[in-house]
């Protein structure tokens, strides 16, 4: 299995630039209202070619532009993608030894290849974004507490 979240390289001034031209450009042709877009590529020897494409697929190169146009690097990851315990480790910015503690204690699904742990990229988007409600809810209770004691 090929890893999936090496090689990232960000985006030099000249690439966020163009991105950021290129962003704008499509925004403004787009047509959400439409399932397909038909869109035009000039070939090195100046042929137009003509592709259709799902909208969603220029909303979302719309989006990687936005990105690239911020300076991010970016990359594509399927939604069921297997990832390592250190690439899912990465992604959550936790150690490795905490993902296999969250894993063992069956707060995130897991399989094994082997004997090696894999992570499906939707469980632990799905993972990632209860974390994520549940400290958004501490916060708000701790805001809510404060107020209530007259200390906000």
């Amino acid at each position: 299995m090929t890893t999936l979240l090496n090689n990232l390289n960000l985006p030099d001034s000249r690439e966020s630039e163009l991105a950021q031209r290129g962003q704008r450009e499509l925004a403004a042709y787009i047509s959400t209202k439409l399932e397909t877009q038909h869109i035009s590529i000039v070939s090195d020897d100046k042929q137009n070619h003509s592709i259709e494409l799902p909208t969603s697929a220029l909303t979302m190169l719309m989006n990687i532009l936005g990105e690239l146009a911020a300076g991010n690097a970016v990359q594509i990851v399927p939604v069921h993608a297997e990832l390592t315990t250190q690439e899912a480790a990465n992604m959550l910015n936790v150690s490795r030894p905490h993902l296999v503690k969250l894993l063992e204690a069956g707060k995130l699904p897991f399989h094994k290849t082997g004997r090696h742990r894999r992570v499906l990229f939707a469980d632990l988007m799905e993972y990632k974004k209860r974390r994520d409600n549940e400290s958004l809810e501490a916060m708000q209770a701790l805001a809510d507490q404060a107020q209530d004691s007259g200390m906000y």
